[in-house]
């Protein structure tokens, strides 16, 4: 215990601002007190202790968003247990990898995926298990019969006969509180274990930045098992905000929350701001947004469209971005897109032949560019962007320890993104480094490419891949998806002159006007007409894509 005294703890929380507050949490009808949180987290983190839960050992949860999972993951990291939050998106077979990786000691799981704790009982495939709890009312779990014995998180809580009011928090091995998987664009998941100090510093700078405050009304519009649904929930609890829980993001449960609630902060990534602004337009929503003062996007950039709509939808909220990943807990950049009455986005936003800007890194990040290992000439300022501070992860989680060695070297995190700073402090991405089409001897990121496809009005979405090319090395290809009401014209068909045309060599020549480099200007272009192959995540499969491709080009050559 006594190596335990001053260090940061996550359920520090539990005794600050929060403690006096009347209403903390709202789900449905159930409102929760600052008290009453605090003693539940406490008396779950008893019962769970009393079970055999040790400090280090992994507590796995799959659930979707509730008091009780906010609950949760403070009582596990109480008594210095690890939480392992799994993606209720995963199938079955991806969840089971992601637990082998991790060998819990318990797993919590909700009504919608007792299928999933079944047959993980009934196979006996993952011996680490030796308690499974249900989280939520056990009335509405499914295949109740073949659950006669499983108990109920709010069971045990009733049971656990006290609290640990006296008890200090502890920490696991490693200051580990959490466990947060990432699986990039392929392979299998790959588990981030992140510390009690990051998780305190980014709440910190989320608070500093954003501004959040014990006034805030918060919609958990994120997940609870993606970071930044994590490390935002973690800001407004230290911040002693009030949060509104609804299951999972819907966008009509949004804005009735947004409305009943009064909300005045929420988190978005651009699909959530589309699904927004499209369904207010079909539901000729005005006012439901007057309330917000503060959205933080993240996972990807807003378009200047999204941008202006989301400032006449909430007309007093400041829209900022942030730029970050798992292994740096979240942010590393933040920007202010707009504030309240300025309707058009800020000069530094937006794209060129130089990347897109993301921001200045928070104060407590720093940022380096690594010229060294990214192809790039002597004299070009671009380079894989590196990371230190407190705000890293503690490694990749392998065989019940932390693995650095692939990723961390003298304390850099190579967060796998290329990029510049410019002489303002500016951080500009410019695409992964995985990602990169070496075409002609050029190097050509597809991000950056497909911002600039991304303006043109025809285009709902674009993505761009390399394809192997005998005498390039790559050729660049652009998959196109059309925004409704626009027609593709392709090279033999003739052009109908409606003005609401897109055609590859239309592209071509916004690109170039676009002052696109002639060499990173797509020459084939796909019309592309159903969902593009994404990761749980929502990023691009690239691999997948280009194996489809290289499928239809083969099919076309032997017709």
């Amino acid at each position: 215990m006594s190596q335990q005294h001053g260090r940061g703890h996550i359920a520090h929380c539990l005794g600050g601002a929060l403690a006096g507050r009347d209403t903390v949490a709202v789900s449905g009808n159930c409102r929760l007190t600052g008290a009453g949180l605090a003693d539940g987290a406490r008396r779950l983190a008893a019962a769970l202790s009393n079970l055999g839960v040790r400090r280090g050992h992994v507590v796995a949860v799959v659930a979707f968003n509730s008091i009780e999972y906010i609950e949760l993951f403070l009582a596990v990291t109480y008594i210095g247990g690890i939480i392992a939050p799994l993606n209720y998106r995963w199938s079955f077979e991806e969840a089971s990898q992601a637990l082998e990786l991790v060998q819990p000691t318990v797993f919590i799981f909700d009504g919608s995926y007792s299928s999933w704790a079944l047959r993980l009982k009934e196979s006996n495939s993952l011996t680490s298990v030796n308690l499974y709890l249900f989280l939520g009312n056990l009335c509405s779990i499914s295949q109740a019969a073949n659950f006669v014995s499983v108990v109920s998180v709010e069971q045990i809580k009733r049971s656990s006969g006290g609290t640990t009011r006296a008890v200090e928090p502890v920490s696991a091995p490693n200051d580990v509180a959490l466990i947060c998987f990432t699986s990039g664009t392929t392979g299998r998941p790959k588990g981030v274990a992140i510390s009690h100090t990051s998780l305190i510093i980014q709440s910190l700078a989320k608070i500093a930045i954003v501004g959040y405050g014990e006034d805030d009304i918060y919609l958990h519009t994120a997940p609870l098992c993606h970071i930044g649904g994590i490390s935002s929930c973690l800001a407004i609890l230290m911040a002693g905000g009030c949060h509104v829980l609804i299951p999972k993001f819907d966008v009509k449960s949004a804005f009735d929350a947004i409305l009943e609630h009064r909300v005045t902060s929420f988190i978005t990534v651009p699909a959530i701001m589309a699904d927004l602004l499209s369904y207010a337009r079909k539901q000729k929503i005005l006012n439901h947004g007057m309330t917000v003062t503060k959205i933080l996007n993240g996972g990807g950039g807003l378009s200047s469209e999204l941008i202006t709509g989301a400032s006449h939808l909430f007309p007093n909220a400041t829209i900022f971005s942030a730029y970050g990943m798992t292994e740096a807990c979240s942010s590393l950049t933040f920007m202010v897109l707009t504030r309240p009455k300025i309707q058009e986005p800020k000069d530094q936003l937006g794209s060129s032949s130089e990347g897109v800007c993301v921001g200045k890194p928070a104060p407590h990040i720093e940022i380096q560019i690594n010229r060294n290992g990214s192809n790039s000439s002597s004299s070009s300022p671009i380079g894989n962007i590196l990371t230190r501070g407190l705000h890293t992860m503690s490694g990749y989680w392998v065989n019940n320890s932390i693995d650095t060695s692939d990723s961390v070297r003298n304390g850099w995190l190579d967060t796998g993104d290329i990029g510049w700073v410019d002489k303002t402090g500016y951080l500009w991405l410019m695409g992964r480094q995985k990602g990169r089409i070496k075409t002609g001897g050029e190097n050509v990121y597809p991000e950056e490419v497909e911002s600039v496809l991304s303006q043109h009005p025809g285009l709902a979405k674009a993505v761009v891949i390399g394809m192997p090319d005998s005498r390039l090395g790559e050729k660049i290809v652009a998959c196109v998806s059309i925004r409704d009401g626009w027609n593709w014209v392709d090279a033999r068909a003739v052009h109908k002159g409606e003005g609401r045309e897109v055609s590859a060599q239309m592209l071509q020549d916004h690109c170039r006007t676009n002052k696109l480099s002639r060499f990173k200007v797509p020459r084939i272009y796909y019309q592309w007409s159903k969902p593009f192959p994404v990761t749980t995540t929502g990023k691009i499969r690239r691999e997948q894509l280009k194996a489809e491709i290289l499928a239809s080009m083969k099919l076309h050559s032997n017709l």
